[in-house]
């Protein structure tokens, strides 16, 4: 979804409000003008709106049938901007920064499948994950594939990869986040986790699970009880089981 704007740069479109204010925040000289829907007034909103006027963002009101048109999908949350589409480079603190709940990120450590990856994005976005974190190298990368699988959510949930991963894992537990490995030999389950404070899961590549030092660098692991004849799940669905479990405990 790549166009031209009118000082001649490439542009692509992103949209929901998680991924829309987090570039707001990293890079706004980034983001050329964002389409907004007047159907929605609550303080989110103006929040929103003063963010992108203090960047001297152009705010275009729009119908909800042209934000439906321009991205192809009624996800978008009322809010849709054309940005540089050289610039994707985003940082976890920026994504954290301003959050207005817990925190929920997924961490992926080393997976090499692009349709994992674009259905964990999937998952991501389901789950209402403000972001999915993963290492730069040994690593598939957000490719042409992944966002295909990810039916839009590579463009709503922030994918932010990493240099070195434990180093972020001690970063984010440093922020409050309390980091969480699953593992297929913990004691404790998925299920006796507490989830309803800052919380970020982190999932192993396929068939490998987690690197060594990632485990290490986790405050705690999990494992998925399982009880068929299958020893693991696919990295997606591993995902969404806990994703998913700490937006139960955290409805209660």
């Amino acid at each position: 979804m790549v166009n031209k704007s009118s000082e001649g740069a490439a542009s692509r479109l992103i949209y929901g409000f998680h991924a829309v204010s987090a570039k707001l925040r990293h890079a706004p000289e980034a983001v050329f003008e964002v389409y907004l829907s007047g159907d929605r007034k609550d303080a989110r909103v103006k929040k929103f709106v003063a963010a992108a006027e203090a960047a001297g963002v152009k705010l275009v009101p729009s119908e909800g049938d042209r934000l439906d048109a321009m991205v192809g999908t009624r996800r978008h949350q009322g809010v849709v901007a054309r940005i540089d589409a050289t610039r994707r480079e985003l940082k976890l603190v920026d994504v954290l920064d301003g959050l207005d709940e817990n925190a929920l990120i997924l961490v992926l450590d080393g997976v090499q499948d692009p349709h994992n990856l674009g259905a964990c994005l999937r998952v991501a976005d389901a789950a209402g994950a403000h972001a999915v974190v993963a290492p730069k190298d040994r690593a598939v990368g957000l490719n042409a594939t992944a966002v295909k699988v990810a039916s839009g959510a590579a463009d709503t949930v922030p994918y932010i990869t990493v240099t070195n991963l434990a180093r972020s894992l001690r970063e984010m537990r440093e922020a409050g986040v309390w980091v969480v490995g699953a593992a297929g030999e913990a004691e404790k389950s998925v299920y006796q986790v507490e989830q309803k404070g800052p919380l970020a899961w982190v999932l192993g590549a396929e068939g490998d699970g987690l690197r060594r030092l990632t485990r290490e660098t986790c405050d705690e692991l999990a494992q998925i009880p399982m009880h068929g004849s299958v020893e693991s799940l696919n990295v997606s669905v591993a995902s969404g089981i806990c994703l998913f479990e700490a937006r139960r405990q955290r409805s209660l």
